[in-house]
């Protein structure tokens, strides 16, 4: 393909299947679909059949373009809403709200938005420490390289090898920007876009291999020295591939040249802070790690699979009938349940936390959905020939507002449950 040739754009919706032809596709691209499991792969007598899972952004292979689109509607102003809730970062001021969405959807929301925290640390300055570097000279500045001076040098005495420390801002924190930064601009598909990331990265040092700055990520440690530069390595850590709010991105966005966001892990990791928060005000909290999960024993093999809800919240017991905590399930599905019934397998799975988690005068569980016109409420009621089996509360939340205020009806529905053991 020429360098100046435009690849073929094929747009596909989640869970909407899109055919395209055998020739453009073909080896490295189809491996690079299978190992982002952005996107479902099938072949038929017409092409490869391309059906998007929960996950979008772009994919950018050989000969096509793949673009993903949401199936809900949340728009960009509001989705950098929800991703700094996630994320735990502050309000966005109002600058941020004026980020172009572009041709590139919620994936151009990242580098945006990495550019603007990396722009506030210019600003600031960069942090500067001493810094090791390797280098030869001719006069003894520095440490002594023994090792390199015995094993390169040969005896020669007009050359040394030499380590010395360098006041610079060279250190990690900066790396990590730098990096992102390059790696940012090397996608964006905006040309004035494009010219601010290199303009900001070539303020920033970088490593001679962008992707080593993950590992940079993973050894860093945050004093009070340089934690303001925890928010612009969070959408670093997105732009390089290595994870963002619970990996939103997937980890091989870098190879296939992409930018993907998965809005269901996005919505879980909304609705649950949303659910703990609400949980706290009311005197209870969200379960620790390994607390009251579900296990299947006897299985084969040694392992002793769990089941676990995507939040798990823990109240003190009722007064004078019991004196083991109260659990309450507040699972998060990003589904269309405004106009769909809740699925059976859904179903299924709530009924097993109802069992495993409350009490037979309190059998509730609490759903939340998306709704992108508005918030919506009700109870599904499960009988049997033996009565009630258990109590679905179905809550879609409002995504045209911000968290805080789309919030609403899951705290009321988790203030009924703190305030009496019998459900609603």
């Amino acid at each position: 393909m020429p360098a100046d040739a435009t690849p073929h754009e094929v747009v596909l919706k989640e869970y909407e299947p899109v055919t395209v032809p055998h020739a453009r596709l073909y080896g490295d691209d189809l491996d690079k679909l299978r190992a982002t499991k952005a996107v479902t792969v099938t072949e038929s007598r017409n092409g490869y059949v391309l059906k998007a899972n929960t996950t979008t952004g772009v994919l950018q292979l050989d000969r096509i373009r793949l673009v993903l689109r949401p199936k809900f509607p949340i728009h960009g102003k509001r989705l950098i809403d929800w991703l700094c809730y996630a994320n735990h970062r502050q309000d966005p001021d109002e600058t941020l709200r004026n980020w172009p969405i572009g041709s590139d959807g919620y994936a151009g929301l990242v580098p945006a938005a990495l550019l603007h925290e990396c722009r506030l640390l210019l600003r600031r300055g960069l942090r500067r420490e001493y810094v090791r570097r390797n280098r030869v000279d001719t006069a003894l500045q520095g440490r002594l390289d023994v090792e390199a001076q015995a094993t390169r040098c040969y005896g020669t005495v007009d050359r040394l090898h030499l380590q010395s420390f360098e006041y610079e801002d060279g250190g990690w924190e900066n790396l990590v920007c730098g990096a992102a930064l390059t790696v940012a601009a090397r996608r964006s598909t905006d040309l004035r876009q494009t010219m601010w990331l290199l303009d900001a990265s070539a303020r920033f040092p970088c490593p001679q291999r962008p992707l080593d700055a993950l590992s940079l990520l993973a050894r860093g440690r945050y004093t009070r020295l340089n934690s303001h530069y925890r928010a612009a390595h969070a959408w670093a850590r997105m732009v390089l591939g290595g994870g963002g709010v619970s990996d939103l991105l997937e980890p091989y966005g870098f190879g296939a040249k992409s930018l993907l966001l998965k809005l269901d892990v996005l919505w879980e990791n909304v609705v649950r802070r949303m659910a703990i928060e609400a949980a706290a005000d009311l005197g209870g909290r969200g379960a620790r790690k390994g607390e009251g999960d579900i296990r299947t024993h006897a299985g084969l093999g040694a392992k002793a699979p769990s089941f676990r809800p995507d939040a798990l919240l823990v109240f003190p017991p009722s007064a004078g009938k019991s004196t083991t905590p109260r659990f309450l399930v507040v699972d998060a599905k990003y589904k269309g349940y405004v106009e769909k019934n809740v699925s059976a397998d859904d179903r299924h799975q709530l009924l097993t936390y109802i069992a495993g988690y409350t009490d037979p005068d309190a059998p509730l569980a609490l759903v939340v959905h998306p709704s992108p016109d508005g918030p919506t409420q009700r109870v599904l009621r499960v009988e049997g020939p033996r009565g009630r089996l258990g109590l679905i509360e179905v809550l879609g939340l409002d995504t045209r507002a911000a968290p805080k205020e789309a919030a609403g009806p899951l705290r009321e529905a988790i203030a009924g449950f703190a305030g009496s053991a019998t459900p609603p």
